[in-house]
């Protein structure tokens, strides 16, 4: 039985720069507070997919029935290094273009990331998780860098979450797209072995969740 091994961190300056040039929550053309998700369904489009870790087809995204989260799963997301390995295999990525569409009157912003994997890091080793996400037409920003200790053969999770007052909104009445960049590196190091790094999963028990934050717009 595989324990769930947590490893979170969480992220003020880093996830505030790579969401930069969108407006605070308490600027103009919002209300003042983050409040409950709209009973409405949101409804989300996987857009677009590209790079080596999640060729066409091998992802897909998710909302929860309750509105306060999606999720993005990947099906063949592996970077691994080890004797008679490609150097390529150590460095796998993917970028997804996703549209969120909301009820009218609403926006939202990213208030926390969970990242979930595999790995298996031999002594010697080392391998890190890296993700940045951002708004379309917005400055990309700095990716946060969650290394995985060796020795590790276990589940692992990595937290990004944001203070209230940093969060970011989607801008009010434009549907731009969020861009949402993943990275596994793996580094063989001093090992004799092979060690790798998952992001992915066939039966959809292990995806990344990305939770919203709700505002209201000002109506004029």
């Amino acid at each position: 039985m595989r324990k769930l091994l947590v490893r979170s961190g969480v992220v003020l300056a880093l996830l505030t720069s790579s969401l930069i040039g969108s407006t605070p929550a308490s600027a103009e053309g919002f209300l003042d507070e983050p409040i409950p998700p709209p009973a409405d369904q949101v409804v989300i489009d996987l857009i677009a997919m590209a790079g080596s870790g999640c060729r066409p087809g091998t992802a897909d995204v998710a909302v929860s029935p309750d509105n306060t989260a999606f999720t993005v799963i990947y099906s063949d997301y592996l970077a691994q290094a080890g004797p008679g390995l490609p150097v390529a295999d150590g460095r796998k990525n993917c970028q997804i273009n996703v549209l969120v569409h909301v009820p009218q009157g609403f926006t939202f912003a990213i208030a926390k990331v969970d990242h979930r994997g595999y790995a298996l890091v031999e002594r010697g080793a080392t391998a890190i998780q890296r993700a940045n996400y951002y708004f379309q037409g917005m400055s990309q920003g700095s990716f946060t860098t969650h290394p995985l200790t060796a020795p590790l053969d276990d589940n692992w999770i990595a937290t990004d979450e944001v203070e209230v007052a940093a969060l970011v909104w989607r801008p009010c009445g434009e549907l731009r797209n969020l861009n949402i960049n993943t990275e596994l590196r793996v580094s063989r190091g001093s090992s004799t072995g092979t060690s790798f790094v998952t992001m992915d999963s066939t039966d959809g028990d292990i995806s990344t969740v990305y939770h919203f934050k709700w505002q209201r717009c000002n109506q004029r």
